[in-house]
């Protein structure tokens, strides 16, 4: 976890460094034990993003995609 504009502690898991094959299974484990909401980040990479994206599909999260300052991240809000 880590602290991000002074406010409140979120929950973040970042891709960086992630091997695409991996991506599946690391974002669906952390999507179903992580209580919500937290943020997935996915950096520049489509690929990245589109994997992370099949996970959040596939089981019906809600979700947006990241923020005008910031693309780079998805933020799970539940079910």
């Amino acid at each position: 976890m880590s602290k991000k504009n002074n406010k409140s502690y979120e929950r973040i898991l970042d891709l960086h460094g992630i091997r695409h094959q991996d991506v599946d299974r690391i974002v669906e484990n952390y999507v179903f034990m992580t209580p919500y909401p937290h943020d997935i980040v996915t950096g520049n990479s489509s690929e990245m993003h589109r994997l992370a994206k099949e996970v959040l599909d596939r089981h019906e999260f809600r979700y947006e995609l990241g923020d005008s300052n910031n693309k780079g991240y998805i933020r799970v809000l539940g079910y």
